[in-house]
């Protein structure tokens, strides 16, 4: 059975441009939502702005919108963006480390991470299109 979960903000459409529509979304950890907010910092609460391709042109600027992301997706990132890194980065160390000493072990292994971050670099327009948002207008009843 596949997890469909999604992540939704509201958010506040800040520029159109042609097809891309800039929501800004009030992003907040979650302890800033609990009763006990008031003793966490405004630094748990952050304005972001992101970036969404919408060719309906059926939105303003101004109007309150939800914007929409699978969960999955967000799991996809984690893995391409920390765990997999680790894990090049540590093959690498054990690797290296059997036909090296250790200072050019750990160097061969950070230094792997530049063609990763490359690699993906290159890839990003094909990645945009994978991790993309959408967005849903507000109905208020």
């Amino acid at each position: 059975m596949q997890n469909n979960k999604q992540i939704d903000h509201v958010g506040i459409i800040t520029k159109i441009e042609d097809e891309k529509i800039t929501v800004s979304i009030i992003n907040v950890s979650a302890c800033s939502g609990c009763h006990a907010k008031s003793a966490c910092s405004m630094s748990d609460m952050k304005e972001k702005e992101i970036d969404i391709i919408d060719y309906s042109k059926s939105f303003e600027i101004g109007e309150k919108v939800k914007v929409v992301y699978s969960e999955s997706l967000g799991w996809l990132a984690l893995v391409l963006a920390y765990v997999l890194p680790f894990i090049i980065v540590l093959i690498t160390l054990f690797i290296a480390s059997a036909f090296t000493n250790e200072l050019t072990s750990g160097l061969l292994a950070l230094g792997i991470l530049i063609p990763y971050y490359s690699l993906l670099y290159f890839f990003k327009d094909k990645l945009k299109k994978t991790f993309s948002f959408t967005i849903h207008k507000i109905v208020n009843i």
